[in-house]
């Protein structure tokens, strides 16, 4: 967890986002709706972003999983928190923990995406401040690209 090893005894049924939370104390990965639809809950396993609360504690036995409180660098943000910091992408909070996962991922696949595939992959993190504009710019701030129409 977060590159330390865990040796703990879980509760079969207990859901990866509650032992984060309950029994971890690692709170940046949120519970908004219980049904994998937000994202909020989105954390890296094995390097894969996935809805915490769709996966039991159990299933990452063995599994190097990364939350957003093991994602920054020694130094302090990553590039891609900066950038998300500069272009004004992120608002509340709430949501910010699972997008720079699932941007971080994205960015880890693809070093230079188009607007439509960061938008493709956004697209399981709902947001209601941020209108998605400005994380977009920000992602593709660090890859070289703009914002704008007929980039596929």
């Amino acid at each position: 967890m977060n590159d330390h090893a865990i040796d703990a005894d879980v509760e079969p049924r207990a859901l990866l986002v509650d032992y984060l939370r309950e029994d971890l104390g690692l709170t940046g990965a949120k519970v908004g709706c219980d049904t994998g639809q937000c994202g909020s809950c989105t954390v890296l396993v094995d390097g894969r972003a996935v809805k915490s609360c769709a996966m039991l504690a159990v299933q990452a036995d063995g599994a190097d999983v990364t939350t957003i409180e093991g994602a920054n660098p020694a130094t302090g943000l990553s590039d891609l928190q900066e950038a998300l910091w500069k272009e004004h992408g992120v608002q509340c909070g709430f949501c910010t923990p699972g997008m720079v996962l699932t941007l971080q991922q994205l960015l880890a696949d693809d070093k230079a995406p188009t607007e439509a595939k960061v938008r493709r992959e956004l697209a399981g993190n709902l947001c209601r401040c941020t209108g998605y504009q400005s994380v977009v710019r920000a992602v593709l701030s660090l890859v070289g690209r703009d914002c704008g129409p007929g980039d596929e």
